[in-house]
């Protein structure tokens, strides 16, 4: 499909820099088959099913954010992959300082950092190994990195106290993302509270979400489009709660857009689950070789114009609707992208352009 049907116009003024004080109270736009319907966060244990399993992400944002040197050149990386224990792929700025075998440093005294550049790659990529792995460089990244956070978050200076909070989600609990489940933002204590009243269940996986998600497609069609792989786990106990579901007959919600990947990625071509752990790639668009199998319902926040986490909406419910949707949440102020307001989806791709 072509990448302009993708597209919209949004006022910069409904970009959120910040999240909704208390979380509740953030808006909530329910989209179903035939009707939009206004609501806010604090509705959603009434919006759903007592039956409905919840799927949240569980990954955390590390410091990923480094700023260093190579020689007297000033460079700034933020990893976005890991691809070893002491190697990640990392999109440099700027990239032409960083050259095939050059060392990066980064810190100071105890908490210095050190990598070597062992493959440049397109876009600003490169690929770093470092003087430590696994649990260490994780143990430094806290120590001299920075939180990273979405290029349409005004913080000229970087990550401030508050987004050190604002931008981690109540089910993190695995180290490696460098960019949050944002819809996972929402939940509160209460709100987790209100969805126990009411029987709702939930279960976790983890999908490492990668700085790629910020990425804009810059190709004309889709099909030209490249995926940055993530990597995700799906436990076979999570996988065997969710094929007990679906055999019960109860809605399978993904509770972002990355934990909708994943369940997408391990549901097969008879939407049963397969325990899962590896790099996923998966580029859900309208009318795409790959239909929806895993997910009944998303809660997801609103995303980019031109985005892969757009065409994933509109897989999911139809780009006519989505369309639809979107135009009636600028009509009425709604906040945009990870600090701003949320959606439920039903799964309704029935009106796909041709």
């Amino acid at each position: 499909m072509k990448v302009d049907l993708f597209d919209f116009d949004l006022p910069r003024a409904l970009i959120a820099q910040r999240p909704a004080e208390p979380r509740e109270t953030a808006r909530l736009l329910r989209i179903g088959r035939d009707r939009l319907t206004d609501h806010r966060i604090s509705d959603l244990p009434d919006l759903l099913r007592p039956d409905d399993l919840l799927v949240v992400n569980d990954t955390r944002v590390i410091p990923s954010r480094l700023f260093g040197h190579r020689g007297e050149a000033r460079v700034e990386v933020t990893l976005h992959k890991a691809e070893g224990l002491d190697v990640w792929a990392a999109f440099a700025r700027p990239a032409r300082k960083l050259r095939l075998g050059d060392r990066f440093e980064a810190g100071a005294d105890d908490a210095r950092l050190t990598a070597e550049v062992v493959e440049r790659r397109d876009a600003g990529e490169v690929v770093l190994r470092f003087d430590r792995g696994g649990g260490d460089l994780i143990a430094a990244l806290e120590a001299i990195g920075r939180l990273p956070l979405p290029p349409y978050i005004d913080r000229p200076d970087g990550a401030d106290d508050r987004d050190s909070s604002d931008y981690q989600t109540l089910f993190a609990r695995e180290k490696g993302a460098v960019a949050a489940p944002t819809a996972g933002l929402h939940f509160t204590d209460g709100l987790l509270a209100a969805l126990d009243a009411r029987g709702i269940e939930r279960l976790a996986l983890t999908l490492h979400v990668g700085a790629g998600t910020f990425l804009p497609v810059k190709a004309d069609d889709t099909v030209d489009h490249k995926m940055h792989a993530e990597w995700g786990r799906l436990a076979p106990d999570a996988a065997a709660r969710l094929n007990a579901a679906r055999d019960a007959g109860r809605r399978i919600v993904a509770i972002g857009t990355t934990a909708m990947r994943l369940l997408e990625t391990a549901a097969g071509p008879d939407r049963r689950f397969q325990a899962f752990e590896g790099d996923t790639a998966i580029f859900l668009t309208p009318g795409g070789p790959r239909p929806i199998r895993g997910t009944d319902a998303l809660m997801t926040n609103f995303h980019l114009p031109r985005s892969t986490l757009f065409m994933l909406v509109s897989a999911f419910a139809g780009l006519n609707r989505m369309r639809a949707a979107y135009s009636h949440a600028i009509d009425q102020g709604y906040r945009f992208f990870s600090y701003g307001d949320a959606c439920l989806i039903d799964h309704c791709p029935d009106d796909i352009p041709s």
